[in-house]
């Protein structure tokens, strides 16, 4: 099978590559995703992997050369791989090798190989796949394993046996599975078993490179595919254990609960159709993790999760440090809005106070829309009245809200009145009377004893500060 590549927009560029490898004597083929979305007809991604059976360090600095002999190089001996940057491109070169694991790592021996060397190493049928850009037979599809079917079936496969394919290299199995969720494809069967046998090896990977894969599962369409899969497989339990934890439903004197792992995969789906946010994904998934620890029956209320908004914040620092996630901006969002995400349904009442509204707002700030995103999410009952019901009492509340923050301007809340400004009434350095002061202000304001205004502020602080002894200077 010849593949067209006249019509490709990378034309020039692998005809150059042809050259060049022909002018030193050097096979040469494309290899791995770039022929797979090729022949899927999806959009190109913007790396392309070369193979050749010589060097690939030599063939990339020739390559560089010829195009703009300023190009930089970047080279890894280790590896025998050499890769630059052309026309927003990434490109890497690499000397077909054979690959050989030991019990306890990853991290391959590798010898210089064949081509066919080098597509059993890939880790499944349809990333095998190679286009030659040889003079002889440029555009000749190299199939040996059958990818194009498997492509057509929609099957992630390994080119050899499973088990071997992922004892050797154990972050195969998160990549099947990624793929499986961002393509749409079924894993085969003896391919599924083998990563049910082999789910403990990827204690040996680094979490780094296994949150690479799950944050690509977590971006995908529906994230429930990939997820369900790591839940069938064993995976999730040994990646996030808080999840698997929400799994099962009791029953106690004829009462239960849902099962909250699967209600946590719905709401992941939910909020999917709405956001590609990551950490907003992440927040529907760690939403109820504090559900687990907390779950407790007595006979008055039946089945209760007190205070689990509150744990599953806490438990989002460590998890996030255990996961080797950021622990910056992007882990506090992802805090705030677990610790928040049943605050707007508490307050689908007529009796609502303005002040409950208010402390919504300041402490939600900047991520009001982002929190109703994930509280509309939450809804998974397959009761369409019921559904239509909550929907309809979000957006009286988000309209009460509106109306708060218009008349009180609380969002993103700055005191009306600074600590510089209250030492300098009162002639005083910093201390804890300071302290005191501004959140008395900040807390009459929220209750709505005085407006958020600079005037009302400073008399506010005055009459506060005769209270705690203090005199005007």
């Amino acid at each position: 099978m010849v593949i067209n590549l006249k019509q490709n927009k990378n034309f020039k560029l692998f005809k150059l590559v042809s050259a060049v490898a022909q002018q030193n004597n050097q096979s040469v083929y494309i290899v791995g995703g770039f022929v797979r979305d090729l022949l899927m007809k999806r959009q190109m991604p913007t790396d392309i992997d070369f193979v050749t059976e010589s060097s690939g360090i030599y063939l990339a600095k020739k390559i560089a050369q010829e195009i703009n002999p300023k190009l930089k190089v970047s080279v890894f001996k280790t590896y025998g791989t050499a890769m630059f940057k052309h026309n927003g491109l990434d490109l890497e070169f690499v000397g077909a090798r054979k690959e050989s694991y030991s019990e306890d790592s990853r991290k391959p021996s590798v010898e210089t190989g064949t081509l066919e060397d080098d597509q059993k190493r890939r880790d499944f049928t349809i990333n095998a796949l190679a286009i030659s850009l040889n003079k002889e037979n440029f555009g000749e599809l190299i199939d040996p394993f059958d990818g194009i079917s498997d492509l057509q079936n929609k099957i992630i496969r390994t080119p050899l046996e499973p088990l071997q394919t992922y004892s050797d290299d154990p972050l195969r199995m998160m990549r099947a599975i990624r793929f499986a969720a961002t393509l749409n494809f079924q894993i085969e069967e003896n391919s599924l078993e083998a990563i049910k046998k082999e789910a403990e090896r990827i204690k040996i990977v680094s979490m780094e490179r296994i949150m690479v894969e799950f944050n690509k599962i977590m971006l995908s369409e529906k994230p429930s595919v990939g997820l369900k899969l790591m839940e069938q497989t064993g995976l999730l339990p040994l990646i996030i254990p808080e999840l698997t934890a929400l799994k099962g439903i009791e029953e106690v004197e004829g009462q239960t609960h849902k099962d909250n792992f699967w209600h946590t995969l719905e709401v992941v789906d939910n909020i999917s159709k709405n956001t590609d946010n990551l950490w907003l994904r992440w927040a529907a998934l760690l939403h109820d993790i504090g559900k687990a620890p907390t779950k407790k029956f007595d006979k008055k209320n039946g089945w209760t999760f007190h205070g689990h908004e509150f744990l599953g914040s806490k438990m989002v620092k460590n998890l996030f440090y255990r996961l080797k996630l950021p622990l910056g901006s992007d882990m506090k969002y992802v805090q705030k809005l677990v610790k928040l995400s049943s605050r707007p349904i508490a307050l689908i009442d007529d009796g609502t106070s303005d002040s409950a509204l208010r402390r919504l707002l300041f402490d939600s700030g900047e991520d009001l829309e982002d929190l109703f995103t994930l509280c509309k999410a939450d809804i998974t009952t397959k009761n369409s009245s019921k559904q239509e019901k909550f929907k309809k009492n979000f957006e009286y509340v988000a309209q009460k809200i509106k109306e708060v923050e218009e008349k009180d301007s609380i969002r993103n809340f700055q005191p009306p009145i600074s600590g510089e400004e209250i030492m300098e009434m009162f002639n005083l350095q910093p201390s804890r009377e300071i302290g005191i002061l501004k959140e008395k202000v900040k807390e009459a304001i929220l209750e709505g004893e005085i407006t958020n205004d600079k005037e009302e502020a400073r008399s506010f602080v005055i009459e506060e500060a005769k209270l705690l002894g203090l005199k005007i200077n």
